[in-house]
C-alpha cells in the first residue's frame, strides 16, 4: 500500500505543478484562452489558487521524503481536496460540465492520499 500511494502522490504532485505553475507566472489573459474561469476571477485569485496547487504538491512529497514534518503530506492532500471542490463547484456554477472531469479525478486521488496516509499507510 505504500508504495500505491507513493506513485499517487508524485502523479498527483505532478499535476498540481502543471496546472499551478501557469496560473502563477502567466498572464491572466493568456490563461483566460484555456480556462473559462478566469474571466471572472481577479489576477490575484487566478494567482493564489496556482500558488495553494504547487504548494500542495509540494506538500504531498517533500516532508514525507524528508521525514521531517511528515503529518503535512496528509494535511497537503487534505488541502487540495478542498481546492478540488472549489474547482468543481466553480465549473458547475459556469456550466462548464465537460471541464468536471479532472477536478472529480484528482480530488477522488487526493481524498484517497489523504485516507491512505492518515489511517492505512501513514509515514
Amino acid at each position: 500500500m505504500n508504495n500505491l500511494l507513493w506513485g499517487l502522490q508524485i502523479l498527483a504532485a505532478l499535476v498540481f505543478l502543471a496546472t499551478g505553475v501557469p496560473k502563477v507566472i502567466l498572464p491572466k489573459e493568456k490563461l483566460e484562452k484555456r480556462m473559462g474561469w478566469v474571466k471572472d476571477a481577479s489576477a490575484l485569485t487566478v494567482k493564489i489558487v496556482g500558488t495553494l496547487e504547487i504548494l500542495g504538491a509540494f506538500g504531498l512529497i517533500l516532508p514525507a521524503l524528508t521525514g521531517i514534518l511528515t503529518w503535512l503530506t496528509p494535511l497537503a492532500a487534505v488541502g487540495l481536496t478542498l481546492t478540488m471542490l472549489g474547482a468543481i463547484f466553480t465549473h458547475l456554477r459556469q456550466a462548464e460540465y465537460s471541464r468536471v472531469v479532472l477536478p472529480v479525478i484528482l480530488l477522488i486521488l487526493v481524498v484517497f492520499v489523504a485516507f491512505g496516509r492518515f489511517v492505512v499507510s501513514p509515514i
